[in-house]
Order: C-alpha cells, then sequence, then structure tokens
C-alpha cells in the first residue's frame, strides 16, 4: 500500500509538471519502466531538489529546448531554459506538501536516472516526444514530525536550527506574464495584480506562505503588521 501511495504522489507530481511545461500543444506525462530503452547519459538535464513533508530529487530533460523556449517566449539571452522551466518544477512540487525547493540548475542527471528508487516518466506533446521527467522520493526525508505530534515535533527539530536565517518575504500580490512582455517592459509600465485594493498582505517564509498582514509606515519607512498567524499543523496537512 505505500509503495502504491508514493507512487500516485509521484504521478501527481509528473502530471503537475506536464501542465505548466511551456508547448503548443498539451503534454503528457506516462510512466517508463523500459529502462533498457533509456538514453544512457542524460547530461543537459534541469534538476532540483525539494526538502520538507516529503523529500525528492528531481530532474527534467526535454527533447527540443529551442522549440518549448519559443512557446515560452524565452528568446532571449537573458533568460535561461532553467528560469523557464522554473515554474513547471516548482508546480512539480505542490503534490509533495510544505517545503522548500532548491535553486534549478542544469547538470548532468544520470544517475538520478539509473537509480532502481527513481520513477522516470515520459513527456509526449500531443503524439511527439517531448522529454523525460525523474523523481526519486527520499524515505525518511521529512522534516516536520511525527502525524501523531506534528506541531511538537516540529519545533523540537527546528530547535536546532533557531538561529539560522531565513528570508522573510511579504507579497501584496502577483500575476503571471510571458517571458516576451516582460522583456518589452519600459518605465512607466503599469502591471495589474491579481488582488484587490485593500486587500491583506500575504507573509511567506523561504516561500511558504506563514502568515497575512497590513501594510503600515513607520518613520517613512515600510513595514507590515501581522493580522494573521497560520496554525502550523494546518500548514503540514
Amino acid at each position: 500500500m505505500k509503495k502504491s501511495t508514493t507512487l500516485s504522489l509521484q504521478e501527481a507530481a509528473a502530471d503537475a509538471l506536464a501542465q505548466l511545461l511551456p508547448s503548443a500543444t498539451s503534454v503528457t506525462a506516462t510512466v517508463f519502466d523500459d529502462r533498457a530503452s533509456l538514453p544512457a547519459q542524460f547530461g543537459e538535464a534541469v534538476v532540483a531538489s525539494f526538502v520538507g513533508n516529503t523529500a525528492a530529487d528531481m530532474a527534467l530533460v526535454l527533447s527540443d529546448t529551442e522549440a518549448l523556449t519559443e512557446a515560452a517566449g524565452a528568446d532571449s539571452a537573458l533568460v535561461s531554459l532553467v528560469d523557464v522551466l522554473r515554474p513547471a518544477m516548482e508546480a512539480a512540487t505542490q503534490p509533495l506538501g510544505n517545503g522548500v525547493l532548491s535553486e534549478s540548475r542544469s547538470e548532468d542527471a544520470s544517475a538520478l536516472f539509473a537509480d532502481e528508487e527513481t520513477v522516470v516518466f515520459e513527456l509526449k506533446a500531443g503524439k511527439a516526444a517531448a522529454g523525460w521527467f525523474a523523481i526519486r522520493i527520499r524515505e525518511g526525508g521529512a522534516i516536520w514530525g511525527s502525524a501523531a505530534n506534528p506541531q511538537r515535533d516540529v519545533v523540537g527539530k527546528l530547535g536546532r536550527i533557531s538561529n539560522v536565517e531565513m528570508a522573510l518575504t511579504v507579497e501584496i500580490g502577483r500575476t503571471r506574464m510571458a517571458v516576451r512582455d516582460v522583456l518589452n517592459l519600459e518605465p512607466g509600465a503599469v502591471i495589474e495584480l491579481y488582488r484587490s485594493a485593500g486587500a491583506p498582505a500575504d507573509v511567506l517564509l523561504n516561500g511558504r506562505l506563514i502568515a497575512h498582514g497590513e501594510i503600515v509606515v513607520i518613520d517613512q519607512d515600510y513595514a507590515v503588521r501581522i493580522t494573521q498567524i497560520l496554525d502550523v499543523a494546518e500548514g503540514l496537512n
């Protein structure tokens, strides 16, 4: 049962990634069991690791990087393939629960694809081959604690790193734009955010939502007044 649950988690991650891959046609992800027919080398892979409720290593290899980059509107030297694929890699972590995704990087992922614990997915854009996605769930890699008392375990384990500095971000809104539109921005341009005026700001710790607040001004500096702290145990679900 545990193996089946884990595989479903990996399939959910692959499906979420496929939906955000830039492509002229929809991309699908299918478990690929014929390891003997896999390429011997995966040297041009975009890789990242995730640590949280579930820990995982991921790698993405595209068959036609130029076509997907063009579909994303990222035909500029200022934008790398790693940047273009970052949203898809982040989407793949959503089924894994709370945690932090490392910086994406380009490197050889042959060892990850060859690992027996890795589940490999074949990506297809329509009927055409689009690439490969590999994900390996690391058992025992969770950092959040037990199901019996997750909040107590969180405090005990994270107490060891209580002096480590982390990035706290206040977000008043966000939007999605094609890379070509970002490159066309000029001084004076107005970007509309997906949030109404006066709505609470989000407070994020390393990219994870932990609280809500309101923007205030103190001695001519901006600050945020916390209005709601999200429950830790609730955030672990």
